[in-house]
């Protein structure tokens, strides 16, 4: 099994520091930490998977055409890409558990803010805070298990984690529907606040100690600036195209991206080691497999949205009522794949889910406005079971295959590649959206266009997972779970 390089104290680069002892916990105790991860794991994607049933509405409130409509997910998708891996890296310094509960409080703030925007420009404002604060969760909940559980164990937490998650983007769709419909979509935002609060008390009041096995080393500034200004141009730039404006976000973005490369190669304590990536197989391929997965995953919600709302004439608690159906059967299977990945390789149980989805994207492709419900249904019942498959069992390979020292880092990189890819995904509806309908409101006239988009989006998505099947297939076997470095130190 190939493993970073060792830490710096190991190779003499920088003098040896006293860390802080992490806490030991009791089984109880470990209990209530996988509760208040798991609280703070249904609390982002609820508000995600929520706000995308409400976005018709919020449209026709702030008369927002169809590029500006995607902004309302895309801002807060990118704040979060641009801070996960540099407040991966602070955690590990700093403290995870503080890292964690700062993130909530924000994220709790900002939703109750955003119960009182008047204008477009503050919403997306707002949203980006939320992000934010999101960055700070996704970016040590994942660190955080695997620090409190054992290799033997850690399957089963990071499922019912991942439970969780699902459990969020399960009940957005349904209760946003119910909550847009009859009490307004600032309900949703104001749903986030009692339990946000709830989760800020728990971390308080249930969990002792701290988890920092990088305390006292330096933060890379300079490295974070240099990749938050890369990824801030991609994504810029993906809005934007085909336009030229997009293009050279775009090419700036990526040359950005290779000074970033070439200056943490020099720097002794870098923001992202990359040597997680060039001399361990098992991350670098599990990595890659859910950027693809998730890229070709995540828009079908909000594509699926605007189809059931907008050309089908069906209500937001309908709308939701039937995308229900997939983080339903991703909750249901998680868990099941985490347990079996405490066992069976991950690259078989990964690379069987993600050939699942691209069974349940293809389909898709052909939907028109009289393709039947219980059609879509099929649909996303075998896409649920392919990414409730996949997810577990790749996040545990990734969070198993490094040092202690790393798993704040490597959650962040987790979280950062969902989200660029969940960016990507956007990216990828924004550039149809520009191709087929230009900067207008989604109308009964451009429902030919609009339907155009769907039927490319889905076809990329489906040759996407394809590849993914692919990268998933190149990670090699090893043990289950993909473990090897996270328990040498």
């Amino acid at each position: 099994m190939d493993r970073p390089n060792p830490s710096p104290e190991a190779t003499g680069e920088v003098p040896a520091i006293c860390r802080t002892p992490a806490p030991v916990l009791s089984s109880t105790d470990k209990g209530i930490v996988l509760f208040i991860a798991a609280l703070a794991g249904f609390l982002t994607p609820f508000d995600g998977s929520a706000v995308n049933i409400a976005l018709p509405v919020m449209a026709a409130e702030f008369h927002l055409d169809a590029i500006m409509l995607s902004w309302i997910t895309t801002a807060y998708l990118l704040t979060s890409a641009v801070f996960l891996v540099p407040f991966g890296r602070i955690a590990d310094i700093y403290g995870r558990k503080r890292i964690f509960l700062y993130g909530i409080a924000i994220f709790t703030g900002a939703s109750l803010v955003m119960t009182m925007v008047s204008f477009p420009e503050m919403l997306i404002a707002i949203r980006l805070i939320q992000g934010f604060g999101g960055a700070m969760i996704f970016g040590t909940a994942l660190a955080i298990l695997s620090s409190v559980f054992s290799p033997g164990e850690r399957g089963r937490a990071l499922g019912i984690y991942i439970m969780a998650v699902y459990l969020g983007l399960t009940m957005g769709p349904f209760l946003g529907g119910i909550l847009t419909g009859y009490l307004g979509w600032r309900s949703i935002f104001l749903v986030n606040v009692p339990l946000g609060i709830l989760a800020c008390l728990l971390i308080l009041w249930r969990i002792r100690g701290e988890w920092a096995e990088c305390q006292g080393e330096r933060f890379d500034l300079k490295g974070s600036v240099l990749y938050a200004c890369s990824l801030v141009a991609v994504m810029l730039g993906l809005s934007t195209v085909p336009d030229m404006k997009g293009v050279l976000l775009l090419s700036v973005g990526m040359v950005i991206g290779v000074i970033f490369v070439l200056y943490e190669l020099r720097v002794p304590l870098p923001v992202l080691d990359l040597s997680l990536f060039t001399k361990n197989r098992v991350f670098a391929f599990s990595n890659l497999a859910a950027l693809i997965s998730y890229c070709a995953t995540y828009a079908v919600t909000f594509l699926l949205s605007l189809d059931l709302q907008l050309t089908r004439g069906f209500s937001p608690a309908q709308a939701g009522g039937i995308l229900i159906v997939l983080p339903a059967v991703q909750a249901l299977l998680s868990p099941v794949a985490g347990r079996l990945s405490d066992r069976i390789d991950s690259q078989v149980l990964a690379s069987f889910g993600i050939a699942l989805t691209a069974v349940g994207m293809f389909p898709l492709v052909f939907i028109s406005e009289s393709t039947p419900v219980w059609y879509l249904i099929a649909c996303l019942v075998i896409l649920g079971a392919g990414f409730g498959i996949f997810s577990s069992p790749n996040i545990n390979a990734i969070m198993s295959s490094v040092e202690k020292r790393y798993l704040g880092v490597a959650s962040g990189m987790n979280g950062t590649v969902r989200l660029v890819a969940q960016m990507l995904s956007m990216g990828i509806v924004m550039m149809l959206f520009s191709l087929f309908i230009g900067a207008v409101m989604i109308t009964p006239e451009n429902f030919p266009e609009f339907l155009q988009s769907l039927h490319y989006a889905f076809l990329i998505f489906s040759l996407l997972s394809l590849v993914g099947v692919v990268a998933s297939l190149m990670r090699g076997k090893g043990l289950p779970g993909g473990r090897g470095g996270s328990d040498v130190k």
